[in-house]
């Protein structure tokens, strides 16, 4: 039986369906030609023409192509935080859930990898409100990663303090958003060594080299 607040739900009629189609439709034309080419050198003119809709239509969906890439890089920025504030949430051990993390992001690298590259290059070419806000969750996303690990060296009998976790994260994080400029490699095998790879550089499984 659906629950109350599904029926109370407005449902979106099909023409409210068929414009949010053809909007994620843009969005996804949009991340693959600035991953290819870069902000500036793509127009909305462009990005319409990949998807069948006229250089005039652009306007009904995006104010700008500003507009476009704060809603892009800001959906991308709420998904990679909620995400790993779900998996956080799941009360795992923390060795467990660093691996749930590193899975989580790799998902996301491998689905999305037109927009990993687009957030790496163009960040500065967003407006200030979006900038800030996009910056605000990177930062929360990087806290939820270096609370656990933080707690998996602690479970681990090792020593680490906070500066040196956030370091490891933001290097891990280095490591894995390079991966849509890498060669040609089997998927399983990427993940497979993406995630050894992250993993030895998060866990600390030796005495600290740093003292």
């Amino acid at each position: 039986m659906p629950s109350a607040d599904a029926e109370s739900a407005p449902r979106q009629t099909r023409r409210e369906q068929a414009k949010a189609a053809r909007r994620t439709e843009l969005l996804e034309a949009a991340a693959r030609q600035m991953a290819e080419r870069g902000f500036s050198s793509v127009r909305l003119e462009d990005i319409g023409r990949a998807v069948g809709v006229s250089g005039p239509a652009m306007y009904r969906h995006f104010a700008s192509k500003t507009d476009l890439l704060d809603e892009m890089l800001v959906d991308i920025s709420e998904r990679l935080h909620d995400g790993g504030a779900e998996v956080a949430a799941r009360g795992a051990a923390p060795a467990d859930t660093l691996l749930d993390l590193i899975g989580f992001h790799i998902d996301v690298l491998v689905t999305k990898p037109d927009l990993i590259v687009v957030q790496d290059r163009d960040l500065s070419s967003l407006t200030p409100a979006a900038n800030h806000r996009v910056r605000s969750l990177q930062r929360r996303y990087v806290e939820q990663w270096v609370d656990v690990v933080l707690a998996d060296a602690a479970e681990r009998g090792r020593t680490l303090d906070r500066d040196e976790a956030r370091v490891r994260v933001h290097a891990m994080f280095g490591l894995l958003n390079s991966s849509p400029r890498l060669p040609d490699f089997p998927e399983h095998q990427l993940r497979a060594l993406l995630t050894a790879m992250a993993t030895a550089a998060l866990q600390v499984n030796v005495a600290n080299p740093l003292g």
